[in-house]
């Protein structure tokens, strides 16, 4: 009897020097972009756990690219790599130019979101519209809710409470959630990596993560800047700072929401990033 299909792992691409683990679903029309998905930096987590509920919605309309960042996932992690912004923005231009992709829409989930600010000021050309949700890229004083999700050590419990940290709504947080993320975050080589990745103290990671404000207010794009309102890892008042600094910028922010807009809010927030992209299908860009 065959072992049962892990949704977790897809295609294998080469990026650079090590092969990247990328769901890559649908067909974008002539003439509209891919939509690149970037996905947080909780412990376990992987490209499927962040998007499994918009890959599907999305990929309906447009062909969807969704990489696990090298470090996170079924990518795989070459000794002695730096996990820095310079190796995540390098591993995203790798993927594109693998897949022969000019230009995507990118979509970005936290850490995710301050890689995908980082990629459309270090290389313009290849971005067309911007989502940034619950993003990191702005200084901010380190939260309690972060500081404890990237001071991950793996027991069952320790996962539990992260959950309640994550998701403003507890029908959201179950055991059964609580015990899939926590085998993820022990798999082979998943922590080690994770832990190497934002030592303490690590107010210092958040500053890393952050682009100068004088290259967010030069950006051209135009961008989605989506937060929960009750989001207890990376604080509203992030995505207020990227709203106001970033010049063709609007902002949404859920009500009734933690972390995980993409999951508490599934249905409406594909609902608002397909009709955003689809507002630049039908909309050339300013000069």
């Amino acid at each position: 009897m065959n072992a049962p299909h892990n949704p977790e792992v897809a295609r294998s691409v080469r990026t650079g020097a090590f092969n990247s683990n990328v769901h890559d679903l649908g067909a974008s029309k002539p003439g509209q972009p891919p939509v690149l998905f970037i996905h947080g930096s909780g412990p376990g987590v992987s490209a499927w756990a962040n998007w499994r509920l918009a890959m599907p919605v999305i990929s309906q309309d447009r062909r969807v690219i969704a990489p696990d960042m090298v470090g996170f996932g079924y990518t795989d992690r070459p000794a002695n790599i730096a996990y820095t912004m310079d190796t995540w923005v390098q591993q995203a231009l790798d993927l594109l130019d693998a897949l022969e992709i000019e230009q995507a829409d990118v979509v970005g989930n936290s850490f995710g979101g301050a890689l995908s600010l980082a990629l459309a000021i270090r290389a313009p050309q290849r971005v067309r519209r911007l989502v940034l949700m619950g993003s990191v890229g702005v200084p901010f004083p380190i939260t309690p809710g972060l500081d404890a999700v990237w001071g991950y050590q793996p027991s069952l419990e320790t996962m539990k409470g992260l959950l309640d940290i994550f998701a403003h709504s507890r029908a959201l947080v179950t055991d059964e959630l609580a015990q899939l993320r926590y085998q993820a975050s022990v798999r082979p080589g998943f922590q080690e990596s994770f832990s190497a990745m934002f030592p303490a103290p690590r107010q210092a990671s958040v500053d890393a993560m952050a682009s100068p404000e004088t290259a967010i207010r030069a950006l051209p794009h135009e961008t989605l800047v989506i937060h929960g309102r009750e989001d207890q890892v990376i604080p509203l008042q992030t995505s207020l700072t990227l709203s106001q600094w970033i010049p063709n910028s609007q902002l949404h922010v859920f009500g009734h929401c933690g972390h995980w807009t993409q999951i508490e809010h599934a249905a409406r927030f594909a609902q608002l990033v397909a009709n955003f992209l689809a507002e630049a299908d039908n909309n050339p860009p300013h000069p």
